[in-house]
């Protein structure tokens, strides 16, 4: 059973960039058939795929957020991360980190998904 938990500040201000790392357990971010997504929910709306981190390391992106987001991970401690610059108060959701068996953008359902962590977007 694969274990994710998401973490970092609640509030970012406008124009900063928002920071969350996604600690994982009960699996390898390395193992090949497993790939690291971020996605998040805004109030009232559906949920939005951001990009994906493979066990290679490789990043695919959304189209809509490709100038303001990066992916990355840290094998030794066994977590990935994300960052969104230029954050705007339309950037307000709530952040899941999930994992699916088999690499894939955009996909309809997750294998394991975090709880989710709040960020609001705000001066």
């Amino acid at each position: 059973q694969v274990h994710l938990q998401e973490s970092g500040p609640g509030l970012v201000k406008p124009s900063q960039t928002l920071s969350l790392s996604c600690a994982v357990s009960g699996g390898s971010i390395t193992t090949s058939h497993l790939a690291w997504h971020w996605i998040r929910q805004p109030p009232g709306k559906g949920v939005e795929w951001m990009g994906v981190i493979a066990y290679d390391g490789s990043t695919y992106y959304s189209p809509r957020l490709k100038s303001r987001i990066s992916i990355s991970r840290d094998t030794s401690k066994n977590q990935f991360s994300l960052q969104l610059s230029a954050v705007n108060p339309e950037d307000t959701a709530v952040y899941f980190c999930a994992c699916t068996d088999g690499l894939r953008t955009e996909p309809a359902k997750y294998d394991y998904r975090g709880q989710g962590t709040q960020v609001t977007v705000s001066s």
